[in-house]
């Protein structure tokens, strides 16, 4: 009887404990989705991360050129690093990580109430939706994943 008591005690405990520490949560929040990087050494570093790392990329975005602008690889189901080349308006080194959100409206409008400094959401086909987060240190972006992402689909079809 008394272990069946210090359990349910257990439990209640452990229950104000979790509802206490997230308590100040912002709704719609998950957990990070991806970490930006910009490379002088572009090419190298996507054969770096696909061919030595292992990680299967997952989507290529190019400009009206042709040049590639942006590589995704996949590191787990849920995390990918977003590879870019470096140049002079983005030089070299950790750009921005991205903060997986379930709507994008909801999280912008807590975080909004939290008192920070958030872009209003902007809608990149019907890829993903994203915003910005002004931070100490780095920017973070808020991302949306829509049904057309190949992130979402990389994520659905993990093995």
């Amino acid at each position: 009887m008394r272990t069946s008591i210090v359990f349910v005690l257990g439990l209640i405990l452990g229950a104000a404990v979790t509802t206490r520490s997230q308590g100040n949560r912002v709704p719609a929040l998950g957990g990070i989705n991806h970490v930006g990087m910009a490379l002088d050494n572009f090419d190298e570093s996507v054969a770096f991360y696909t061919q030595k790392m292992g990680f299967p990329k997952v989507f290529r975005a190019r400009n009206d050129k042709g040049d590639t602008t942006l590589v995704f690889v996949q590191v787990n189901r849920d995390t990918f690093l977003e590879l870019a080349p470096s140049n002079a308006n983005r030089p070299a080194g950790l750009t921005h990580f991205g903060v997986g959100v379930t709507d994008i409206k909801a999280a912008v409008a807590g975080l909004k109430d939290h008192g920070l400094t958030v872009t209003d959401p902007r809608s990149v086909g019907t890829q993903w939706n994203i915003a910005s987060v002004t931070a100490p240190g780095s920017r973070i972006e808020l991302v949306e994943l829509g049904p057309e992402s190949p992130l979402a689909k990389a994520s659905a079809g993990w093995k």
